[in-house]
This record gives structure tokens, C-alpha cells and sequence, in this order.
């Protein structure tokens, strides 16, 4: 699309599809009207049957893990009882009061913003879409939302906490406070919020005109030229809308502004309890200024530095090589080399989360097929996880990191930057998802590869570290599949032990994630489906004639996409006692 030549062609165009968005507008919030009662009658029954119905388990478990956990020192399990009290008398009414709102404000704009989607490119009957998008699906996204506060009140917090419980203290020295250096970070913290509370409003308040007027003449310069937000037909009502909202903008960024003092002036406490010095404390306290000033020149981009000091608050120097402001500056320049007329679809690059998950969970179904059919895995484990036994670790922890492990051995031996999906597609720091949720394990996982690649390990060893991290946890399963292929040298069993427990460490922490949760579910309903259907019901069962510990072996693992050497009658085989529901 070419921009216009004119500025009365600009203006022209921008009069005619005025009164299209406003009608866009106002269908929106009729129906954003209608379903906003619906929606938060939806989230506030489900959300407070769910954390009320959970809350004398929670304050149990949460106590007696407190209790129990060897990590931790006696006064440390003291206080942090005494403030979980707290926390756990205010969570009822913390979290019915955010599901109310939660679900008035979801219920309200979700409608709103579906309509404002339905007249984008590839649609036909536009007007229908516009009527009818936002309605079954605000509905549905609601009670998504009420399944995923239940996986996280059932699954994810009480994985957690057994973490807490069962982790034993490192190097066998817990974790304690220091009674000594308490009243000093309190004093730290105390005067930290008071010198950066009002200095960083006055810099809030100082910026905002600038703020206002600068966004004000970017927005008006793409109007004109139709670029930046302005360059995609379907952008220009949020577009517009973003012009009106503005000041809004300004102000709810001078406001989070304020309000991000207390935690930056609060930090002075846990530097002086760190540092264990009062001095160091005080010193973070004036720095922060100096970082939120400069912080704020490299957003709004203005001159680089700033007119506050910046003090030494840490004894020993930091490990990284460049400082904070550094890195804002790299990524600012970066961003100045993209050009602005480029069209929003052709920058989108990045690999969409929904695409990484169903790709692992393709392999999920791919390998635990195979791993079924070889008596690996049973169908009492399938049955373990659905029924959140605590034994199903292999179902909900192993095969997933079984999965990612076949990724980094693949990516490691074509010797590839990023990981090398299935489908050949390589995922790189350059296409990754941008989400935090992907930040989180994306850079331990490439740790991991290249420790892979440096090892170089061999069929047996990287046989035994398949084993391994399938059936981590389960040491009767586990002695029966590697007493003949554990390596012999001791070193490099301990470094493949180590590999193993990191890569079951970070899936544990995947699968807490709601959404993973709740795709892996879907995902493990069809496969138990389709593998009844195979079976023929429980009236026909099939057994297979090789061992365990045969079927296990280095071929067993290797699993390929068209499995040439797996006979029809093992795609076939279940767990001979327990049927598969």
C-alpha cells in the first residue's frame, strides 16, 4: 500500500473513515455491555468457589511445608509463618475482589477489541463478523480463565511448595536471618523511600509535558504520512484511538512512575542487609535516582546521562560487563535501524508461543506413542496423571523433558545457534518469543545444548541420559532400564545425572504454567482416545512379546517420525492390567 501524496488526500481519507469507527465503537460497547455482567458472574463464582473451596488445604500445606523444610532456619521459619498469616487472611478477599474486577473489565473490552479485529484482511461478510465476533468467545475466555486459577490453586501451588518441603539446604548450611542486620536495613529501606519517593515524582512530573507533546507530534507525523501504527488499514481505529488516550497514557506512566519509588527506594533495605552495612544502603538509595533518570532519558529520548550521582553500593563489582543504561542504549539504537514504513505483518518474525507448545506437544504425542507401544510408559501412568497422583511425574515432567532433550541432541549435532525443532524450524534469540513466560528457559535450555555439544557423548552415554531423564524420580523403574548401559567413569556419570536433573528442573517449572497445564490435558484426552480406539476397547488387548528392558534399549529411544522398525501389533500395546480411559 503506498502512502498517500497529499495532505488533503490524508485528510480526506481520515474524515471517510471517521464515522466507520465510530459505529466500530459503539457496536462494541453495546455488546461489551451486554456480556460484562455475564463475564464477571462467570469469573466471580468460579474464582471464589475455587479459592475458597482450596483455602484450608492451602493454609494447612502451606505451614507444615513451612514446618518441614530443611532449607530453611528456625527464625526464618518464624517469620515467614507469622507474615504468611497475613497473607493467607487477605488472599479471600484479595482474590474475589480481583476476579470481580478482572472479569468486568475482560468482559467489557474483549468484545470491544473483537469487534474492531473482525474487519481485518481475509475475512468474508464483515458486517456478520462484526456482530458476532466477541461473544462466544469472551465467554469461553472466561471460563479459561477459571481453569486456569484452578490448575494453579491444585497443581502449580502445590508443586511448589513440595519443592519447598523435600529440597535440601545447599552445600547443608539453611537458609537464615540475621537478626543483627535487620534494624539497619529497616532504617536503609525507610530513608530510601523517603529520598526517592519525592525526587523521582518531581522527575515524573518534570517529564510529562515533554512526554505528552513529544507522543502528541509522533502520532500526528504517522497520521500524515501513513506511517508507523497508521500504515495497516486494519490499525488505524486503535491508531485513532491511541491519538485521544494519550494523555491518559502520560499520565498512568507518571503515576506507575510514583509508585515504582517505594520499591525502588524500598531496595535500599535488602542492599543494606546484603552488604550488611548501612552505608551501602544509603548509597543504593541516592543511585537509583540516577538510574530512573536515565532510564527515563533513553524512553523518552533525550540526552544520554544524568545529573545525579551514582554511587558504589555493592563491596565487590558486578559480574556484568556493561551497565543497565548500556543495554537500554544498544536496544534504542537498534530499534532506530528498523525502518518505520515497514509494514507491521512483514516484522512480526518471531516464532508465536502457541506454535513452540503445540510443536512440543506434538512430540509428546509422537514419542509417548512409541514409548507406550514399547511398554516404556504404561497406561497407569496416563491414568496416575489425570487422577494428579503424585507418582506421575513420568507423564506430566518425563516426557516432556524427554521431548526437549531430542530438540537440544538434534540442534547440538547439526550444530545449529538456536533450537532445532522437529520440523526444522530453528528457534534463535532473533525469532524467539518475546514473552517473559519463554525468557524464562530459553537461556538455560541453550546452556544445556551446548554442554551437549561440548561433551560429546556417545550412543550408550546419550542412551542413558534419555533413561534418565524419562524416569528421573522413579529409581525401581530406573535401575531396571540402565544397570548394563550407566557409564563406567564416574565423572561423566555425574555430568549426565547433572544434565538431567537441570532439564527436569525447568520442565517442572513449564508444566506449572497454566496454559501448558492445560494444553498437556487436552492433549493426553485425545491421545487416550485414540489409543483406546486402536485397542479396540477393553474387550481387546494386546501384549507384546519383548521385554522391558529390551524394548528400552538405544533403538527404543531413537525414535523416528515414520517408525519403520515398530511392528503394527507393538504400536498396539498397552499396559496388559490397566485399561486405558
Amino acid at each position: 500500500m503506498e502512502p498517500p501524496r497529499s495532505f488533503w488526500s490524508t485528510l480526506w481519507r481520515l474524515f471517510y473513515f471517521l464515522p466507520f469507527f465510530i459505529g466500530l465503537l459503539l457496536l462494541g460497547i453495546i455488546k461489551g455491555a451486554l456480556l460484562c455482567p455475564i463475564v464477571c458472574l462467570i469469573m466471580t463464582i468460579g474464582n471464589s468457589a475455587i479459592i475458597l473451596g482450596l483455602w484450608p488445604a492451602h493454609a494447612f500445606w502451606t505451614f507444615y511445608c513451612i514446618a518441614r523444610a530443611k532449607q530453611l532456619g528456625p527464625v526464618l521459619k518464624l517469620v515467614l509463618s507469622v507474615t504468611v498469616s497475613f497473607l493467607l487472611v487477605l488472599w479471600p478477599l484479595i482474590g474475589i475482589l480481583g476476579s470481580v474486577l478482572t472479569g468486568a473489565g475482560y468482559g467489557f473490552l474483549k468484545p470491544i477489541m473483537a469487534t474492531f479485529d473482525a474487519i481485518g484482511e481475509g475475512k468474508e461478510d464483515k458486517f456478520l463478523h462484526c456482530i458476532r465476533d466477541g461473544i462466544w468467545s469472551t465467554i469461553k475466555g472466561s471460563c479459561t480463565v477459571v481453569r486456569d486459577l484452578k490448575d494453579v490453586s491444585f497443581h502449580s501451588y502445590f508443586s511448589i511448595m513440595d519443592d519447598l518441603r523435600l529440597q535440601n539446604a545447599p552445600n547443608g548450611k539453611p537458609y537464615e536471618i540475621r537478626l543483627t542486620c535487620i534494624p539497619g536495613a529497616f532504617l536503609a529501606g525507610v530513608a530510601g523511600i523517603l529520598i526517592d519517593l519525592p525526587v523521582i515524582t518531581l522527575i515524573a512530573i518534570f517529564k510529562s509535558p515533554y512526554m505528552l507533546f513529544k507522543g502528541w507530534n509522533r502520532l500526528f507525523h504517522d497520521l500524515i504520512g501513513r506511517e508507523g501504527p497508521f500504515l495497516e488499514t486494519a490499525c488505524v481505529p486503535l491508531a485513532g484511538l491511541a491519538i485521544l488516550l494519550w494523555p491518559a497514557a502520560v499520565v498512568g506512566a507518571a503515576l506507575a512512575s510514583i509508585l515504582s519509588s517505594l520499591a525502588l527506594g524500598g531496595y535500599a533495605a535488602v542492599v543494606a542487609y546484603q552488604e550488611s552495612s548501612i552505608k551501602m544502603g544509603m548509597a543504593y538509595a541516592f543511585s537509583s535516582l540516577s538510574m530512573f533518570d536515565e532510564y527515563s532519558n533513553d524512553v523518552l529520548d533525550l540526552p544520554e546521562g544524568s545529573c545525579f550521582p551514582r554511587y558504589r553500593y555493592r563491596k565487590e563489582p558486578p559480574s556484568e560487563t556493561s551497565s543497565r543504561s548500556t543495554s537500554f542504549n544498544q536496544g534504542k539504537r537498534e530499534s532506530k535501524n528498523t525502518s518505520r514504513t515497514t509494514s507491521f505483518k512483514n516484522t512480526m518474525a518471531e516464532i508465536k508461543p502457541l506454535k513452540l507448545l503445540e510443536q512440543l506437544f506434538a512430540e509428546c504425542k509422537l514419542y509417548g506413542d512409541n514409548l507406550l507401544a514399547d511398554q516404556v510408559i504404561t497406561a497407569k501412568d496416563f491414568k496416575e496423571f489425570k487422577s494428579g497422583k503424585t507418582g506421575s511425574s513420568i507423564i506430566s515432567v518425563g516426557l516432556p523433558a524427554y521431548c526437549i532433550l531430542q530438540a537440544l541432541v538434534r540442534s547440538a549435532k547439526e550444530n545449529v545457534d538456536g533450537l532445532l525443532l522437529s520440523d526444522n524450524t530453528e528457534i534463535m534469540t532473533q525469532n524467539r518469543p518475546k514473552d517473559a513466560f519463554f525468557d524464562f528457559f530459553f537461556d538455560p535450555l541453550m546452556i544445556i545444548k551446548e554442554q551437549i555439544r561440548v561433551e560429546n557423548f556417545t550412543e550408550e552415554e546419550e542412551g542413558y541420559l534419555c533413561k534418565l531423564v524419562l524416569l528421573l524420580g522413579h529409581p525401581d523403574r530406573l535401575s531396571l532400564m540402565t544397570s548394563a548401559s550407566s557409564p563406567q567413569n564416574e565423572r561423566r556419570r555425574a555430568e549426565i545425572n547433572a544434565i538431567a536433573r537441570r532439564l527436569q528442573g525447568i520442565t517442572k517449572s513449564i508444566s506449572r504454567y497454566p496454559t501448558v497445564r492445560r494444553r498437556f490435558e487436552e492433549l493426553l484426552k485425545s491421545f487416550s482416545e485414540e489409543l483406546e480406539r486402536k485397542m479396540g476397547g477393553s474387550e481387546h488387548r494386546y501384549q507384546s512379546g519383548r521385554s522391558i528392558l529390551k524394548t528400552f534399549s538405544l533403538n527404543s529411544l531413537e525414535i523416528k517420525t515414520g517408525n519403520p522398525g515398530i511392528d503394527e501389533e507393538a504400536q498396539l500395546t498397552s499396559d496388559p492390567t490397566v485399561p486405558l480411559n
